[in-house]
């Protein structure tokens, strides 16, 4: 599917960039190799290759879920400046 220096100019008006004269050719002939690219891929028999969600066998290594600091809560409430049951207390920012 060519693609015309016409239809790169509508495109980037439609997508509001700014190409430079002489600009059009290329950028017409870097989008046909592009589009002849995804022809190319389009015809190639995938029926038997099964989809992955990442190009590597790999798996996470996950820590092991659990607490490693105590609850210093009552600590650092002890230096805000304003704090009610548990919560800390800010300025209203909104009206």
């Amino acid at each position: 599917m060519p693609i015309s220096p016409e239809d790169v100019l509508k495109i980037a008006q439609l997508a509001r960039l700014q190409i430079h004269d002489g600009e059009d050719k290329q950028y017409a002939t870097d989008l046909s190799n592009i589009m002849a690219l995804v022809d190319q891929m389009n015809t190639v028999d995938t029926r038997s290759i099964e989809p992955m969600a990442h190009p590597l066998e790999v798996t996470q290594r996950l820590r092991v879920d659990k607490v490693t600091e105590t609850n210093q809560r009552d600590n650092f409430q002890s230096i805000a400046p304003n704090t009610e049951q548990g919560f800390y207390l800010v300025p209203k920012v909104i009206e």
